[in-house]
């Protein structure tokens, strides 16, 4: 007993604890902490069950998965099997070890009844971390009102290729956004002290989302450097800044080698590189991947092997090749203890960490207390708002006037509330369990309607009724589905042009369907090779186009669609991404006027898929055909570019200082320029820094890379002056022998509103005779705004 209470001391150091507990557990015992269960395993007609748990988790286990995110249980429910469960495992099992519950938390905590947050692509276009540490503190409430204890969340992958249809989970495409939208969602989720937060979990580690084709899970082509100056620098900012603390490999191979068996990434990179020292946890099933899918393990045994060695310390979603295959190994030779040793320290350091051993039972009856507040649904609509890009406004047609006679809404978003959520949604999960899972199946067929949301879900206002509620009493909407997102039936085709002739103006809706199961167009598993809108969208488009009527384009997507059509004939086009349950009030106030959309897009959009992969921060041979520039039938640029969105009113960007024009390696210099509102309304802009190399460097560099932004709110006539505080570091690449070094040279310094409209130009010059090595990243470029005086340009 003497032994028992050194780990059970509160006060007693976390490695004396993990030490303390380790020496006294089984060979069966350190197994089942790096193990994992599905929560809908131990219930038993929606409740915790003894018998299941002392079948199938008598000596412990590592994780549960995901309690709320595959049932139907309310939170109450949640709670009250998250504490049975735990009170299981001190009271009943030999060394009393409690679980670590993960929850998905993508777009807001994945369970019946939580928030339905914009997805992360919308929430990437607010270009505001501030608003993603937000949202992922309610999340993290939610979730520690519930018992759960890790998010599988943030998604870190920086997204090149529109054709990957997770792209709606991540920040999008430039790596310095990526890295500052993740700081500030991991500060969030993890709070100040783990203790009270939420295990925040990077993935996917690493380059999933660069993948031959854009197929999920295919075959990687990136070289060390390209590797860790774009890839991994999201990771490395949010575990050197916010303390991250779990990551979860990726899928693919890089160079023949799954990521889930490579030591060199998992270990080398991830941990003696970056500086991690965490949670590894498998992405579903890649380890038995290995074996099945990979075919580079002979047996579940070693592909067990393969990834304990190479770093993956539990294996999500269930115990397969952690299990008897993995104790097989142990006993035969073929892998030291010492190995699991390691990766069971990791759990147990965790658990220790959040406060397992100590944090009592939550309060189940008042867990539904934290869920979907007024705050919570406020802070949906604020982020929803602040995520609308407006990509064209040709000849200011909007925003539209309430008081119009008749407006025409038409589209299968319009009114489709199940579109305006992501793919790691709660009603798009129960969806997947209900086609992949038939035990899943048959509890919830019975109780959830097909293209319904299931009972007990929160209210998602849809974009029709945002819009009827933004007009004047007087103002007749007219209504038109018009044709599904997929389908190819022009059957509704009449009946929505006949409402856009009685229409003073149509607003058309379209765009994607979210999910992981067929008949949705985005989401994990659903790539496309075509980047047109899906079905028979554009056909109806172009039919109301033909009308004369002024048409608003509407589009409520996951990824950038090539839509260069649209682009030519529609006069005003809004993003409105995947934007939640307040999205339709969100889309209905900036069509109105209610709002000024100030979002900015966080990735290129293609005028082809044939252009894919298209992003900003190319290298001076990319994105050209050797002399002539263009392909011989497309314009090799972008539709539109990563960092537009316009605005309701104009901004004046002016007074580009530098100071000094020169630093050394471990300089910094200020650039300042003045901004100004000098149009009718308030509005926001986003200020966008970015840099080049302006000589020849000792390998090629990116032709403009984002180096800081600040997204500023002005009132008409109101100005600032803005400073960032920019760093030698941040010019830091890695050298031939992939060292991390600042060469001495001259650097254009470009201030803009997007990647492409630039404001103002400078130089800074960089001293030194040689490259220097450094030793310490600078991973966000600070920025000071001052309130100027007075009207005037700015």
């Amino acid at each position: 007993m003497e032994r028992a209470a050194r780990y059970r001391d509160p006060q007693a150091p976390v490695a004396d604890r993990v030490e303390d507990l380790l020496d006294q557990m089984t060979l069966d015992e350190k197994l089942a902490q790096v193990g994992s269960i599905n929560g809908f395993d131990l219930l038993e007609e929606g409740h915790f069950s003894e018998v299941l748990a002392a079948n199938l988790i008598p000596a412990g286990i590592g994780e549960i998965t995901r309690i709320g995110g595959g049932t139907l249980l309310t939170p109450q429910e949640s709670a009250r099997a998250a504490n049975a469960l735990q009170r299981f495992l001190v009271d009943s099992t030999r060394l009393g070890i409690p679980a670590i519950v993960h929850e998905e938390c993508c777009s807001g905590l994945m369970a019946l009844g939580a928030t339905a947050f914009p997805q992360m692509i919308g929430l990437a276009s607010t270009w505001t971390p501030d608003l993603a540490e937000a949202m992922a503190r309610e999340i993290r409430r939610q979730m520690r009102s519930a018992g759960a204890h890790q998010g599988l969340s943030p998604v870190l992958d920086v997204a090149r290729d529109a054709r990957w249809g997770r792209v709606e989970e991540t920040f999008g495409e430039d790596p310095y956004l990526v890295s500052q939208m993740g700081i500030g969602y991991v500060r969030g989720l993890q709070s100040d002290s783990l203790a009270e937060g939420v295990l925040a979990t990077g993935k996917h580690f690493l380059g999933h989302s660069f993948s031959e084709g854009g197929m999920n899970c295919a075959p990687v082509r990136v070289g060390p450097r390209e590797l860790r100056e774009v890839f991994a620098l999201p990771f490395e900012a949010a575990i050197r800044k916010a303390g991250m603390g779990a990551v979860m490999n990726a899928y693919h191979e890089l160079d023949g080698l799954p990521v889930g068996a490579d030591r060199a990434v998992l270990t080398g990179l991830l941990r003696e590189e970056l500086g991690f020292q965490g949670l590894v946890v498998s992405d579903y099933f890649s380890i038995v991947q290995l074996h099945n899918r990979h075919r580079a393990a002979q047996s579940k045994g070693e592909a067990a092997g393969m990834a304990l060695t190479a770093g993956i310390d539990v294996e999500l979603p269930n115990t397969d090749c952690y299990g008897k295959p993995l104790e097989d190994a142990l006993c035969s030779g073929q892998l030291s203890e010492e190995t699991l040793d390691t990766a069971v320290r990791r759990v147990l350091t965790a658990k220790f960490t959040l406060g397992l051993f100590e944090n009592p039972p939550v309060d189940a009856g008042r867990a539904a207390e934290g869920y979907e507040t007024v705050d919570q649904r406020r802070l949906a609509r604020r982020i929803a708002e602040k995520s609308i890009v407006l990509i064209k406004n040709e000849g200011d047609l909007l925003p539209l006037s309430p008081d119009l006679r008749t407006v025409a809404v038409i589209g299968p978003n319009a009114d489709a509330v199940r579109n305006l959520l992501g793919d790691y949604s709660h009603p798009a999960h129960i969806e997947a369990l209900m086609v992949f899972n038939p035990r899943a199946a048959a509890v919830l067929q019975p109780l959830v309607k097909e293209g319904e949301l299931p009972p007990g879900s929160v209210r998602v206002v849809s974009v029709l009724e945002g819009i009827r509620g933004a007009v004047s009493p007087a103002t007749r909407v007219l209504y038109a589905r018009g044709c599904d997102v997929t389908a190819s039936s022009t059957s509704g085709f009449e009946e929505a042009l006949e409402a856009a002739r009685q229409a003073e103006v149509v607003i058309a809706v379209m765009g994607d369907k979210a999910g992981l199961v067929p008949g949705c167009t985005s989401g994990e598993s659903r790539d496309r090779a075509s980047l047109d809108l899906p079905g028979m969208q554009e056909s109806l488009l172009r039919e109301l186009a033909a009308t004369g009527k002024p048409v608003a384009l509407v589009l409520v997507i996951g990824r950038p669609p090539a839509i260069p059509w649209a682009a030519e004939h529609i006069p005003a086009i809004l993003a409105a991404w995947i934007p939640g349950e307040e999205g339709g009030a969100a889309v209905a106030a900036a069509l109105f006027g209610q709002t000024n959309p100030g979002g900015k897009l966080p990735v290129s959009f293609p005028r082809s898929v044939g252009q894919v992969p298209i992003y900003y921060n190319h290298k001076p041979t990319g994105n050209l055909s050797s002399w002539q520039g263009d392909y011989a039938d497309l314009s090799a640029g972008p539709l539109y570019p990563f960092g537009h969105g316009l605005s309701y009113t104009r901004f004046a960007i002016s007074g580009l200082q530098i100071e000094p024009a020169e630093i050394d390696a471990q300089g910094t210099a200020r650039v300042s320029v003045l901004v100004r509102n000098i149009g009718p309304v308030t509005g926001d802009e986003v200020v966008q820094l970015y840099t080049s190399q302006a000589g020849q460097a000792s390998l090629t560099r990116p032709i403009k890379e984002l180096k800081g932004f600040v997204r500023l709110e002005l009132q008409p006539g109101q100005g600032c002056r803005v400073t960032f505080e920019l760093a030698a570091a941040q010019f830091g690449f890695y050298d031939r022998d992939v060292r991390f070094v600042v060469e001495p040279g001259e650097v254009q310094v470009m201030v803009g509103s997007s990647s492409e409209a630039i404001h103002l130009e400078g130089m800074l010059g960089l001293r030194g005779e040689k490259a220097v090595p450094i030793e310490e990243k600078v991973f966000t470029c600070p920025v000071e705004v001052e309130a100027l005086q007075g009207a005037g340009e700015g």
